[in-house]
């Protein structure tokens, strides 16, 4: 029917950027089995090792009992259950805001908030490293979208400074996601608030992992964090957490707004009750194993010094999220496919998720990585720097 489909594909995969879809066999975890094949995976977001948790699993089996297993509705028709109710309320205090709201996908969160808070008369101010769902979402408001360098807070201010549209809404990672740095929170905060501007704050790498009790970005000792009202807040459920889904949290006004507007929520099934009763033992052992976030800070130290000789370098990062920026596509791939003939899974990041001669593995790293899986990595790493 379109002929030139094959050929981009074909084009695509010369460029060494078409992507392949592996069926993992096995629980989520440290250690996956592809293939019948077991592997040392450093692909996944699970930076709590929760995702196979024995007490997340039994929530799911007495939330099952509970409310079986399908919402059957959307939310403002009757889908909109308990354990939903419950995890709002739950979410809302753990984060510090009034009031939270539930969405399926930070995706759809994303998509959510920026199209039901702007449009044709308003203003869009974006970090030029956010997250694709930023983006579209930006695109899909019909706001003005305007992109300035990564993290460079004097363009922020000049184009805030210069807008005089009806509403100014700054949107940024907390965490981004391919480079695994933090935003400037406290001196975003304090642009918004100058400028009349609210800060989309997308913390999907930051909740569970950083902050006080793994409450997120915001609680970094630097956030200066004091519950502004400029404030929209995403966080994912299915990274840190282990589990799935999204919440946005902020003022009642906005959540309420939210509610009657934002049409990936209005306009889609609820999420099954039970994760949402999932959520709240997992939300437990977050606030509680500070021991999870102390062996990441373990894990994200040893790799750095594993890997302090290579020619490929680590970008600056202090996250679970380290990448090492190889350059070249063909090249990055040719990495991670001898890793994985070791038995080691690290993804290769290519454009156009990451800028053309920017290719990177990006390693992700978990609680329940031991000291000698990282050793194992940053051998097999070593070696093959070797070679090149």
């Amino acid at each position: 029917m379109f002929p030139d489909l094959a050929e981009q594909l074909r084009a695509r995969e010369q460029q060494g950027l078409r992507r392949f879809r592996q069926v993992v066999e096995s629980p989520q975890a440290s250690h996956i089995t592809i293939d019948g094949r077991n592997y040392l995976a450093f692909s996944s977001n699970d930076y709590l090792g929760l995702a196979n948790h024995p007490d997340l699993i039994q929530s799911a089996c007495v939330g099952a009992k509970q409310y079986g297993v399908g919402a059957g509705a959307s939310h403002l028709i009757n889908g909109h259950s308990a354990a939903h109710h419950i995890l709002e309320d739950v979410l809302a205090q753990f984060t510090g805001f009034p009031k939270a709201l539930l969405f399926s996908t930070g995706y759809m969160a994303n998509i959510g908030v920026v199209t039901a808070l702007v449009g044709r008369e308003d203003a869009i101010i974006a970090d030029k490293l956010n997250h694709a769902s930023l983006n579209d979402a930006a695109l899909l408001s019909r706001a003005k979208f305007i992109r300035f360098p990564h993290l460079d807070l004097t363009a922020l201010e000049q184009h805030l400074a210069a807008s005089s549209a009806r509403r100014k809404l700054v949107i940024s990672d907390a965490v981004f996601s391919m480079e695994g740095d933090i935003a400037p929170i406290k001196q975003l905060i304090a642009l918004c608030e100058k400028y009349h501007a609210l800060l989309v704050l997308d913390d999907a790498h930051g909740f569970g992992v950083l902050g006080e009790k793994g409450r997120g970005s915001l609680f970094l000792p630097d956030s200066d964090y004091v519950h502004s009202p400029n404030i929209v807040y995403m966080a994912t459920l299915g990274k840190a957490a282990g589990v799935f889904g999204a919440f946005v949290a902020a003022q009642v006004d906005v959540i309420e707004t939210l509610i009657q507007s934002a049409r990936s929520y209005i306009y889609t099934t609820a999420t099954p009750p039970l994760l949402s009763h999932v959520l709240l033992t997992s939300l437990k052992l977050i606030e509680q194993d500070e021991w999870r976030r102390d062996a990441l800070l373990r894990n994200i130290a040893q790799l750095k010094n594993g890997l302090q000789s290579l020619s490929w370098k680590l970008l600056p990062s202090t996250t679970p999220i380290q990448p090492l920026l190889v350059g070249e596509s063909t090249e990055a791939v040719r990495i991670s496919e001898r890793l994985r003939e070791q038995g080691i899974l690290v993804p290769a990041i290519r454009p156009p998720t990451v800028p053309q001669g920017m290719a990177r593995l990006r390693i992700s790293l978990s609680a329940a990585h031991q000291l000698r899986d990282i050793r194992r990595l940053t051998q097999a790493l070593n070696e093959l720097a070797l070679d090149s």
